[in-house]
């Protein structure tokens, strides 16, 4: 699936973290992650309104302390599509 975004994905041991070179998205879960990235989509207008978008988010090990990144395999990479909806209200 070819991806119309990269991000960083992290977590901190609280939320997970979405970076971008414009951005940075946060949710206490993937859900609200996700609805966090839609509204930073659309508010910098990265992207039209009523489109639908295909983020791959790429799981940072580094944020892993390194003894135990052999047993952290619950971690991942992540493709979502995001239908970035003008009824979505906007941050001002």
């Amino acid at each position: 699936m070819k991806a119309d975004l990269e991000v960083r994905l992290i977590h901190n041991g609280i939320s997970w973290i979405a970076y971008h070179q414009d951005f940075k998205a946060c949710g206490h879960t993937l859900a609200e992650l996700d609805e966090d990235l839609a509204r930073h989509l659309l508010n910098r207008q990265l992207f039209p309104e009523n489109s639908c978008v295909t983020v791959f988010m790429v799981f940072d090990h580094s944020c892993i302390p390194a003894w135990i990144r052999q047993y952290a395999y619950h971690y991942f990479n992540r493709h979502i599509r995001l239908d970035l909806k003008s009824t979505v209200a906007l941050v001002q």
